[in-house]
């Protein structure tokens, strides 16, 4: 079975939340089943498909919290071109969060159910939050 990892990491790379869906749920279902328990006034930067205009009213009428996400090509809120460098080098951190977290995985998890497997990465993305060398200064 396929999964996803959806997180939420600080401008330092620092996973704050993460949802473990099966691979055929899209992006989005993930980015909908985090609690968002974020300060208020707080941005939230994402790549296209993320894109869903009434969930970013939602989060920011709720919570103050901003959603910047990457323009598609037919998109109906255009972006500045300072948010556009933002949401490239915010999209940048994240893949290298993601990464450093998979560099740290063996070549196999062995594992003999679905909840040993999610447990076990569970564990490696709590185990590279508290693991000062892959964190920025």
């Amino acid at each position: 079975m396929v999964y996803s990892v959806q997180i939420i990491a600080t401008v330092d790379g620092i996973p704050v939340e993460f949802a473990m869906l099966p691979g055929c749920y899209h992006d989005f279902d993930g980015m909908k089943s985090m609690y968002f328990n974020l300060p208020e006034n707080s941005t939230v930067y994402g790549d296209s498909a993320y894109t869903d205009y009434l969930c970013e009213d939602i989060y920011y009428e709720a919570k103050n919290i901003r959603s910047i996400i990457a323009p598609k090509s037919n998109t109906k809120r255009h972006h500045q071109p300072w948010e556009n460098f933002l949401i490239a080098n915010s999209r940048k951190r994240v893949e290298n969060t993601f990464s450093q977290i998979s560099s740290m995985f063996p070549k196999r998890i062995h594992t003999v159910t679905v909840d040993e497997f999610l447990m076990k990465v569970i564990l490696f993305i709590f185990v590279f939050t508290s693991n000062e060398k892959f964190l920025y200064k």
